[in-house]
């Protein structure tokens, strides 16, 4: 394996990487604190043509494989948690699998105005009484002639009110089981009944919406079934396999921007008439922050490179984001000691680093669900 990124690989990351520098980073604490979300960040990445970087040209996208979509999510949340997850679930989560399992007319339709920026996808999975077992699912589709009549509530979903196309879960046979499950079209603009009743404040990423959604006789009409009937959990599986790496990516961002904020500091900032970097509690410190990033870079460079190369990459895949997720959480937290009160305000980025690491030990399965999926690979 060539651990050395390809001349388009480095030239899609600097681009990313310049743009974040410019444009997000003197805005990230600001639309955070105000709770926004930057409708103009992704306005722009759209002009770069970023909001489809894995999905093909053929639909607006940029034709890159998930190494390439690794990166770019790395680069923003180095310097934006936020950003960074409402961009991974808008690409994993909103436009992949529409690409993976839909018609020619339903990506013509739905797929290429997220790919080409002209629009924000969005997935609802989880309800208020479904966590970790997300199979079990109160939300109902019913057919009704050429329609299908869709009820339910749907809870801690990203990018809802700002989403142009929701990809919905629901029960259509409640006898079939996990064979009982499909996946639905949702136009939040156009589709009567269609409502965002929350949007919830969050201990971090609060410039992401995280939203409660209602489904209230929802009438879509049967061309809205994405792939076919009873196909909707195969689907999730699938999809959660790529969203993996992309959370292991946004994790290696986060710990990457809060390794290099203490790190700069450590340099700059002087005690007892010498940097406090040349103290060595405060250098094995960053020796270990800079370990494990490195540590959660290979694991989702590896799953990614699996994927790529159509290879098993559900054991990769759990362990990046396992791996990568708990090491965005410690780095943080190490950074935010490292600066001591300065890490405590707002004035510095480590505490923001630090409140949006905790979402990515949770979301895309917690870190006691990819235990167990590892565990299984390994057959115990």
């Amino acid at each position: 394996m060539d651990f050395e990124l390809s001349p388009e690989h480095r030239m899609i990351r600097d681009t990313v990487q310049d743009f974040c520098e410019e444009e997000i980073k003197p805005i990230a604490q600001e639309v955070e604190s105000e709770h926004r979300f930057p409708k103009e960040v992704f306005d722009q990445l759209g002009k770069l043509d970023m909001m489809g970087v894995p999905v093909s040209e053929e639909y607006g996208g940029l034709g890159g494989d998930q190494l390439m979509y690794a990166l770019v999510t790395e680069e923003l949340g180095r310097v934006s948690g936020g950003i960074g997850l409402s961009y991974a679930a808008h690409v994993s989560l909103g436009s992949k699998p529409i690409e993976s399992f839909g018609t020619e007319e339903q990506k013509e339709r739905w797929l290429t105005p997220l790919a080409q920026g002209d629009g924000m996808g969005a997935w609802a999975l989880t309800e208020p009484g479904s966590g970790s077992d997300a199979s079990d699912m109160d939300t109902t589709a019913v057919k009704d002639g050429d329609e299908w009549v869709l009820n339910g509530t749907k809870q801690f979903i990203t990018n809802a009110n700002v989403a142009d196309s929701v990809l919905v879960k629901a029960v259509t046979d409640p006898n079939a089981g996990y064979d009982g499950i499909s996946t639905f079209i949702i136009d939040p603009q156009n589709d009567d009944g269609f409502a965002v009743t929350t949007v919830w404040d969050k201990m971090g990423l609060n410039c992401s919406p995280t939203c409660e959604i209602a489904l209230d006789d929802v009438r879509v009409p049967a061309d809205r079934l994405l792939g076919e009937a009873g196909e909707g959990w195969t689907q999730t599986m699938k999809t959660l396999e790529g969203g993996r790496i992309s959370i292991a990516a946004l994790s290696t961002g986060l710990a990457q921007g809060a390794y290099e904020a203490a790190h700069q500091y450590a340099q700059e900032r002087e005690q007892f008439g010498k940097p406090i970097s040349k103290f060595d509690a405060i250098r094995d410190k960053l020796v270990d922050m800079y370990r494990k990033t490195e540590r959660a870079r290979l694991l989702t460079h590896n799953a990614a490179w699996r994927y790529d190369n159509g290879k098993p990459v559900t054991k990769a895949s759990a362990l990046a984001k396992l791996d990568a997720s708990e090491a965005s959480r410690e780095v943080a937290e190490d950074a935010v000691q490292v600066l001591g009160g300065y890490g405590y305000t707002e004035d510095f980025a480590p505490q923001r680093f630090y409140r949006d690491a905790k979402l990515m030990e949770i979301g895309e399965g917690t870190s006691e669900i990819q235990h167990l999926i590892i565990g299984r690979q390994l057959g115990l």
